[in-house]
């Protein structure tokens, strides 16, 4: 047995915005995937992922009252025990949505009455999906939006407006000639964890202070670089995206890793590149935006970085 492949997402704008309603914009991100299988020679990391599979079903049993979704819970408990296990190459705890795709994948298969990609995907669908997959997913988070499940469930770029109000978006089409910007991924070498760093936010935000700059600043800077990156305005794209790095490093310094706090700071002072939070941030990947992608590298010298995009 094989399932289909589900792939890795990322939220390029509205890390922690879209928690207080900035825009959002999420891509899929093909370089990284899992599917569900069953080996007769299972490895060490096959028999994990099958008990972690049989924590997951006992736990969707268990919100199985809410009425939100039905699983067949026959049918994937015979694959759990048949050995049934996630096989993905997606890092865990680098924010591009490792539980995100198993979550999808088990939706796909298991789910009774699902929303498929193929119907007219109406506005109130997809609010069904992102409840759902919110509900799913808090296994792995505490608590979550369902946007990572959506991303990988659809495979299509997604504009969030606010908490009720997303679409599938068209990003521009990636440039083939004179490739000199780019979105990337830069490993930090550290895996961070959600949970803790969205407590930090949510204590946070008991500070007037904070939520001013998350309205004023952090917000307003976010929600521009959606506009811009979606109408393909590089110039003014680069100009907020400096801003918003700027803000982050001054704002959310418990979520960047210590030893980038310079590496941040030098992007904003040269022009090479422009950092901000991947995900929840605290570890894990980094997305860095530059314009010249050969002269982010020299600066970056030391780090392994990733393109994910090409202006």
């Amino acid at each position: 047995m094989k399932g289909p492949l589900f792939y890795s997402k990322i939220l390029l704008f509205g890390e922690y915005g879209i928690i207080k309603d900035s825009k959002g914009l999420s891509i899929p991100y093909n370089f990284f995937k899992g599917a569900l299988k069953v080996s007769d020679t299972p490895d060490q990391e096959a028999i994990e992922s099958n008990a972690h599979l049989k924590n997951f079903a006992t736990y969707l049993e268990g919100v199985q009252d809410q009425g939100v979704v039905k699983f067949d819970f026959e049918k994937l408990y015979t694959d759990i025990n048949s050995g049934m296990y996630f096989d993905s190459s997606i890092p865990q705890g680098y924010g591009v949505g490792s539980s995100g795709a198993l979550v999808a994948a088990i939706y796909d298969k298991y789910a009774e009455d699902k929303i498929t990609v193929l119907e007219n995907l109406t506005r109130d669908k997809l609010l069904k999906l992102k409840a759902i997959f919110g509900l799913m997913e808090s296994f792995f988070h505490g608590k979550s939006s369902g946007l990572d499940p959506l991303n990988s469930y659809l495979s299509l770029p997604i504009l969030i407006h606010s908490k009720d109000d997303i679409e599938p978006a068209g990003i521009p089409s990636q440039s083939t000639v004179d490739k000199k910007g780019a979105v990337f991924l830069l490993d930090s070498g550290i895996v961070g964890e959600t949970a803790p760093m969205v407590s930090i936010f949510m204590e946070s935000m008991k500070q007037e202070g904070f939520r001013n700059m998350l309205k004023t600043q952090f917000v307003k800077y976010t929600d521009a670089c959606v506009d811009d990156f979606l109408k393909g305005d590089v110039k003014s794209l680069f100009s907020n995206i400096k801003e918003l790095s700027h803000v982050v490093l001054h704002n959310f310094k418990p979520m960047i890793p210590k030893q980038f706090h310079k590496l941040w700071q030098h992007g904003i002072e040269t022009n090479d590149y422009y950092l901000k939070l991947c995900g929840s941030g605290g570890g894990g990947y980094i997305l860095g935006f530059t314009q010249d992608f050969d002269k982010a590298q020299a600066s970056l010298k030391d780090y392994k970085l990733e393109v994910v995009y090409n202006f």
